[in-house]
């Protein structure tokens, strides 16, 4: 067993046990300060961070999947009281205990860089083989094809970027039409920025009012960057864990709600490819050379794997 599977270890085991900071580096046999620095470099956390999140993902748990009482849960997960378990629980999950149990949630992790979860029957779910399956080429080729994309709006000017659109269709019935490529572009950043925000925990991205410095290509390939961060490691995790039907609560909804990983995925990928061949089609009109039609196989083949 490795030094980071070790300390791992450490605070996994320490949830059915009272244990502070001096606990857990007695446990780990190191002095609380060297278990401190360690720990924290290793696992990008710090043990007590850490200790209680992963207390309110078994609690996220017992709500979602027994019948236990919301107080009992909440001592369970080492809070004085019912008060300061909601709270907790609502920074954590955007929902109070109670709304997330009628919701029907079934999803119990909360964002973590380290990608170390509570598991029922098991400690962590880390580690997968080299092949790649269908979630691999999707959202890689999504990213891909979204990169190229903004890549070769660098080339326009302006008058260019923000030209109305010949046809201008309208995606979603709660939005306007798209008007220009700029804001064709813009929005598929803001789509994987939105569901990446309700994934994580985050704030919601400033719908077609971000300040122009926001969408310049290059801002716009910095912004897909860091959404794709966020939302690929959810649902890298949710690949892992074959969770595909497990639901988690957007509490950026008013009022919030409930959607299965399976269903978003797909939706973020339909309709960003959607937008991508309308992009790819004014690109085109504008005198730009696009290769390709935007097809998965292109990206394979970028990676050699056709």
């Amino acid at each position: 067993m490795d030094e980071a599977q070790r300390l791992r270890d450490t605070v996994l085991d320490s949830l059915d046990r009272e244990r502070d900071g001096n606990g857990l580096a007695r446990q780990a046999y190191r002095s609380r300060t060297q278990f401190y620095r360690v720990f924290r470099a290793m696992i990008e956390e710090t043990p007590a961070a850490m200790r209680r999140r992963l207390l309110l993902e078994r609690a996220a748990w017992q709500l979602s999947r027994t019948q236990l009482p919301v107080t009992e849960i909440g001592l369970d997960a080492n809070y004085g009281s019912l008060e300061a378990f909601t709270r907790a629980f609502r920074k954590a999950f955007g929902v109070s205990p109670s709304l997330y149990r009628r919701l029907g949630a079934t999803h119990t992790h909360i964002h973590a860089t380290n990608g170390i979860h509570h598991v029922s029957g098991r400690k962590d779910t880390k580690g997968r083989g080299c092949f790649m399956d269908l979630f691999d080429i999707f959202s890689g080729q999504e990213s891909w094809h979204t990169r190229r994309l903004l890549e070769l709006a660098k080339t326009l000017n302006d008058e260019q970027l923000d030209r109305p659109l010949q046809i201008r269709v309208k995606v979603f019935p709660w939005d306007e039409p798209d008007q220009s490529l700029r804001q064709l572009l813009d929005r598929m950043v803001q789509t994987k920025e939105a569901w990446a925000a309700a994934l994580t925990g985050g704030s919601m991205p400033l719908f077609d009012k971000a300040p122009p410095e926001d969408r310049t290509p290059s801002a716009m390939l910095a912004r897909l960057e860091n959404a794709d961060r966020g939302f690929n490691g959810v649902f890298s995790d949710v690949r892992n864990r074959s969770a595909w039907e497990d639901t988690f609560v957007d509490a950026l909804c008013e009022p919030p709600e409930s959607f299965s990983f399976g269903g978003t995925f797909a939706h973020v990928i339909t309709f960003n490819a959607y937008r991508r061949m309308i992009a790819i089609d004014v690109l085109r009109g504008l005198g730009v050379t696009v290769e390709g039609v935007g097809c998965p196989m292109e990206y394979l083949e970028s990676l050699g794997k056709a």
